[in-house]
């Protein structure tokens, strides 16, 4: 392998960004930060994100901002407000490669961690959707990987200035991405690493500690300005909302109107498709290298990285699969570690006769088979599975029975929308619809002319004197759209 870095660029760019606007906004995510982005574009205002023109402070908004760029540049589509996360996506996995060339791993390693990240499912298809998370991945990795490297450079006494500049960009775009939570996945790493390295070398070292402190603050300059700006608006309850309702709340689950509340083994049950379709070699190879950590910093870093966030992610009483992503270039470079030596295994088992044997003498033709054969069932998936998962989970017919009632001159309301149906009607028919909050709204609107119709999301039909116009689903969801 000759040219490893632009065949990984290429295949990783194919795998995110095949037919990446082939299908509409799915899910309650795409949804809900699709809308918040496209308001931002039409209100023009870059401080404080709004949905149905209500503040929606759950998280800083490195990603709104990219994504309501997007929406200008390339107009209000699916594919536009995809892009942020799908260069997220493609910027990591080189990112993965170069640090690990950096950190002296041959380019055949290397590459395989980054081809290993890039063709995690999980992961494949959270850099392929619209959201923060592949932002808040990009700003950890970029984070702790500077840090390694400029730990290495100031044991050796070399110049780190350039790595601990990357790591201050790193925890800026971690933090932007996703406040708190993205200042504590990289912080919770570089503790406990600091903290097994002082146990090992039975020593202390007061500057070891203080370098990522003071890089740190600076890290943190782009969220306090955007922080000060939102204060000036909204004032203190604003920094409530976002830095303790939505952060300090999610985590010990105060702030329970926020769900995704799980017990303390939710992970433990994700752990068999966390990483699939490597996961055999992560969990082999975190058992396999256990012994030899205390004399392998560099293997110790990226087990620390993976087991550190694992346990913080557990005790936080907020869960999701999604939030496992940022360990994912870890456990890439664990299981691109285990596969070497897997394959050095086998190569001395060449002389071997046998189906071991056969298998050892073609062992390169095989990987190179078993990857093909996997980026192939990606990107079919990409051109056929998503489109046909329009049919159930879209919101555009949803929204163009909309778009058709106002054609007519009746006016469109929502009642007690959620926030996916807020997200999707502000996204397509890029106007903002009037939100009813309670009964009397709702029968105040419907009474002021018989031309009014208002969409409501329920289990079952709503109860007389309401007549139903139409019945539609998203998903599981039904809608009704309602006159008197």
């Amino acid at each position: 392998m000759t040219r490893p870095a632009p065949l990984l660029f290429l295949l990783a760019a194919l795998l995110f960004f095949f037919a990446l606007g082939n299908h509409q906004l799915q899910g309650s995510t795409e949804a809900r930060v699709a809308g918040i982005a496209m308001q931002m574009h039409l209100d023009n205002d870059w401080v404080t994100p709004r949905l149905l023109d209500q503040p929606f402070l759950e998280k800083p908004p490195l990603s709104l901002w990219l994504d309501a760029a997007a929406i200008r540049a390339f107009g209000g589509t699916p594919w536009a407000v995809r892009l942020a996360s799908a260069f997220a996506g493609l910027c990591s996995v080189m990112l993965l490669y170069g640090a690990l060339r950096r950190f002296g791993r041959p380019k055949a390693i290397a590459f395989s961690a980054g081809i290993m990240l890039a063709t995690m499912g999980s992961y494949w298809g959270n850099v392929r959707g619209v959201g923060e998370d592949a932002l808040l991945s990009l700003g950890v990795s970029l984070a702790l990987l500077a840090f390694y490297q400029a730990h290495k450079q100031q044991a050796a006494q070399q110049s780190a200035k350039a790595s601990w500049s990357m790591f201050a960009l790193g925890i800026a775009i971690a933090t932007l991405s996703k406040g708190v939570l993205g200042l504590a996945m990289p912080g919770v790493v570089i503790f406990t690493f600091l903290v097994a390295e002082s146990l090992i070398d039975k020593r202390f070292t007061l500057a070891r500690w203080v370098r990522p402190a003071l890089m740190t603050a600076c890290g943190l300059l782009p969220l306090v300005i955007w922080l000060y700006m939102l204060y000036q608006r909204g004032g203190a309850p604003a920094l409530t909302e976002i830095l303790l309702t939505n952060s300090v709340g999610r985590f010990d689950g105060s702030f329970v109107e926020a769900g995704h509340y799980e017990p303390f083994y939710y992970y433990l049950g994700k752990l068999p498709e966390a990483f699939l379709p490597w996961n055999i070699l992560v969990y082999l190879g975190l058992w396999h290298f256990r012994k030899s950590l205390a004399n392998n910093r560099y293997l110790l870093f990226f087990t620390v990285w993976l087991l550190a966030q694992f346990l913080m992610l557990t005790l936080a009483s907020s869960k999701r699969t999604v939030y496992l992503m940022s360990l994912t270039p870890a456990a890439a470079v664990i299981a691109a570690e285990y596969a070497f030596v897997l394959l050095e295994r086998l190569r001395q088992r060449t002389t071997a006769t046998g189906l071991l044997g056969m298998i050892a003498r073609h062992r390169q033709r095989i990987a190179v088979g078993i990857l093909g054969v996997l980026i192939a069932v990606y990107l079919g998936a990409a051109h056929w599975a998503a489109p046909r998962a329009d049919r159930k989970l879209s919101f555009l017919p949803l929204t163009e029975q909309i778009q058709t009632l106002q054609a007519n001159g009746q006016i469109v309301a929502l009642y007690q929308a959620n926030e996916r149906t807020a997200g999707a009607t502000v996204f397509y028919i890029q106007s903002l619809l009037k939100d009813l909050k309670t009964e009397a709204e709702l029968m105040a609107f419907l009474g002021a002319s018989p031309g009014n119709v208002a969409l409501i999301a329920r289990a079952t039909p709503p109860p007389p004197p309401l007549q139903v116009l139409k019945r539609m689903s998203v998903g599981s969801q039904l809608y009704y759209f309602v006159t008197l």
